[in-house]
């Protein structure tokens, strides 16, 4: 269980790049909407899980 720790940052890194991949599709013509999109879903992903994995770690810790 303790991978879980660190899983919580993979959606911030995949937020970062989909903002990334959107910025340059705004100097293309393409429509970086969906990337936007996106990236605001896996920010809060990263914030609702980090949420999570401490209000876990802190009924475990009751528990002891």
């Amino acid at each position: 269980m303790n991978y879980l720790k660190y899983t919580q940052y993979i959606y911030l890194v995949f937020g970062l790049f989909f903002i990334y991949e959107g910025f340059t599709k705004i100097n293309t013509e393409e429509t970086p909407w969906l990337s936007f999109g996106i990236a605001a879903l896996a920010i809060f992903m990263f914030f609702f899980r980090r949420k999570f994995a401490k209000k876990f770690e802190n009924d475990k810790n009751k528990n002891m």
